[in-house]
């Protein structure tokens, strides 16, 4: 059977149609969802797209993270259900306190966007399993509100635990302490990060790699095998 794979709509989201295409290129099946929607239609993963959901008012993801879908997912993400948050999501999932810490504006004040060079930290998690720990990558980066902050003893523990899942090399785009791009809840199942994966799974596109494919196969590969 194949695997499906929702994808959340907020008002504002951007790259949902970007996500369903990678997920479809993976080889699962994606599934729309509305934010208004508390039923995930029996998905077996969710992602949350990048975009400005809300228009990022008060903060980034700070009102989509109330929104009805929201209750099921945070529900079933602490039972195990893989969720993985894109930009946007990943400032939702650390307002829905699903990821520590929190994304404040970037420390230059500009919007960015730009090809970024990440290192894969962890590769043991439900959406970066087809990865190689150290291996580089190629990913595009877009936002505004892109700095990833935490205090000393969630970053400490982040680092201790192996949970920082992704860093920017080379260039630090956002300010984000130490270099953290992307980081991973204690179970695996739930993972967030700035660049955007979507925008990497074809030659014709994004950065002209498909970098970003392996977050698509490497949940499929764990559902398939579940």
């Amino acid at each position: 059977m194949t695997a499906r794979i929702g994808v959340v709509t907020f008002p504002g989201s951007l790259d949902d149609r970007d996500t369903q295409r990678a997920i479809r290129l993976a080889g699962a099946e994606p599934v729309a969802l509305w934010h208004k929607d508390k039923n995930l239609h029996q998905v077996d993963a969710v992602v949350l797209p990048g975009g400005f959901s809300y228009g990022d008012y008060l903060r980034a993801g700070a009102i989509s993270r109330f929104s009805p879908v929201m209750e099921p997912v945070i529900e079933q993400a602490k039972a195990g259900l893989p969720v993985l948050g894109i930009c946007n999501g990943f400032q939702i999932l650390t307002e829905a306190h699903l990821l520590p810490g929190g994304m404040l504006g970037n420390d230059h004040l500009h919007f960015i966007c730009r090809d970024q060079k990440l290192r894969v930290e962890n590769a043991a998690t439900s959406w970066t399993s087809d990865y190689s720990a150290g291996q580089e990558i190629h990913i595009p980066l877009k936002n505004m509100d892109g700095r990833y902050v935490a205090d000393q003893y969630t970053l400490d523990k982040l680092e201790a635990e192996g949970r920082v899942a992704f860093r920017y090399l080379d260039f630090n785009p956002n300010g984000s302490l130490n270099d953290i791009a992307g980081i991973t809840n204690e179970a695996g199942n739930v993972v967030g990060l700035m660049p955007h994966p979507e925008h990497a799974v074809e030659p014709l596109i994004g950065s002209g790699r498909t970098d970003g494919l392996p977050f698509f196969t490497s949940i499929l590969k764990k559902l398939v095998n579940a």
